[in-house]
């Protein structure tokens, strides 16, 4: 692994950030953190790498949704799929565009706005599609969106460990837009 992560630590991470989305995908049955992948590359990434990182997130979600998860190939799924990479990307620039607003230099503070601002792109786009494709009932329940906030954040706890893990073993950190 030293001499992958020694070549392109951006590509590393990104590969390394979607396996660990995958997983998370699979034993929640296809839910995969959107939010908190977005969240983790504003703060650590820079905007190309952690653009990358939501695309390659949300075409492995969909290969375990459509390959593993046998989801129907109709056009409401097919829709939805399309939705979930929009709001993907959506919730990525939202956290760049926060970061960039932000005074704060605590990493703590900044991934928590951050994150708060891409659950809040990624639920707003999601609303735009339920308009379109149906399920508005089910995708902006009160209910539904306090246990995917609590949820997400706690995979952004989760995925920060898995951060810093990894760069303490070793793992050389991304290249930042800061010193990109």
């Amino acid at each position: 692994m030293a001499a992958l992560s020694g070549r392109n630590p951006s590509a590393l991470w990104v590969a390394l950030l979607t396996a660990a989305s995958t997983a998370t995908t699979l034993a929640l049955g296809c839910a995969t953190p959107f939010p908190s992948l977005a969240a983790l590359a504003a703060v650590h990434m820079r905007r190309r790498d952690g653009l990358a990182l939501m695309l390659l997130a949300w075409a492995a979600s969909q290969l375990v949704g459509f390959v593993l998860l046998g989801y129907p190939s109709d056009g409401s799924t097919l829709g939805w799929a399309a939705g979930l990479g929009t709001a993907a990307l959506g919730s990525a620039l939202a956290s760049y565009a926060a970061l960039g607003a932000l005074q704060y230099r605590s990493v703590a503070a900044r991934l928590s706005l951050v994150y708060a601002a891409g659950f809040t792109a990624f639920k707003a786009i999601i609303l735009g599609w339920a308009l379109i494709l149906g399920g508005l009932h089910s995708v902006m329940a009160p209910d539904l969106l306090a246990e995917q906030f609590v949820r997400n954040a706690a995979i952004l706890i989760g995925l920060y460990a898995l951060y810093r893990a990894l760069v303490a073993a070793g793992v050389p950190a991304p290249p930042q837009a800061a010193t990109a």
